[in-house]
């Protein structure tokens, strides 16, 4: 997604409205958007700065920016569940995806994660995603292409792990699979001396069984389980209060360092 200057044709934008309503557009020339408070003509658009404020048909007042992909996540087309930006965050940090990585990730999904090790890793850097249902992959495609355009970068498979991973070796594993001990030998073959596993799972009872797995298998040290927890405030003048909402537990992430020599 084009980073900055004014909003042009085929740009991904978010519309604010003044409750705070987001609208997820795209923007084309002679283009109308139908919502609440009036239309919004495309036109009237094309052109700005971003960060500027559109009158509706019906005098409602709306901002439009460019989606982060914070924003872009919440708000794409999804084929499965999407990780939420507070995991997304976290799972570059403790993941270590560093510029120049090669990263192999299972389980695409719709792309969220996708698009975070891609912008990661950079122009120098690769990721390889692989999914083993057709109809997600599209998805995801057509997700990380309306928001990344080309990625000359990302090389997306439709491929079951659990039988190898062919496009080894590689600098971090990231798994988001409802079993990822299961990808275990194929994973020490395809994951460099301390290279960096990861895997997101969602109840104690998969993690239990990825780390007892990590832990026999003797091929990993330094293995981690932690969880995030993101708790809004409400701040108006003197009203300073933890929000009544928050997103609370998603997943688990396992850590895990690659060992040079094991058994």
């Amino acid at each position: 997604m084009k980073p900055a200057g004014p909003l042009a044709a085929g740009d991904p934008i978010l519309l604010i409205d003044r409750k705070q309503r987001v609208y997820l557009i795209w923007l084309q020339a002679g283009g109308v958007f139908d919502l609440r408070g009036g239309r919004v003509a495309y036109d009237d658009l094309i052109g700005q700065p971003e960060g500027i404020m559109v009158e509706t048909s019906r005098g409602e007042r709306l901002l439009a920016v460019r989606p982060t992909l914070a924003d872009y996540v919440l708000a794409m087309p999804r084929g499965a569940q999407v990780i939420y930006p507070k995991d997304l965050a976290l799972i570059l940090l403790l993941a270590d995806i560093y510029p120049g990585a090669t990263v192999i990730e299972a389980g695409t999904g719709s792309g969220a994660l996708t698009m975070a090790l891609v912008r990661a890793v950079g122009p120098d850097g690769r990721v390889f995603s692989y999914e083993v249902r057709e109809e997600f992959l599209r998805v995801a495609a057509r997700n990380v292409r309306r928001y990344l355009g080309e990625a000359p970068t990302l090389v997306l498979r439709q491929h079951d792990v659990t039988t190898g991973i062919p496009d080894a070796p590689a600098d971090r594993l990231v798994l988001d699979l409802p079993e990822p001990w299961r990808v275990l030998d194929p994973a020490i073959d395809a994951l460099r001396p301390g290279g960096i596993l990861l895997a997101y799972v969602p109840s104690t009872v998969q993690v239990q069984q990825a780390v007892e797995t990590l832990r026999v298998s003797r091929a990993f040290a330094l293995i981690e389980t932690v969880e995030a927890l993101m708790r809004p405030w409400h701040v108006e003048g003197q009203s300073v209060r933890p929000e009544h909402r928050m997103v609370a537990h998603t997943g688990f992430l396992i850590t895990a360092r690659r060992l040079a020599a094991f058994r």
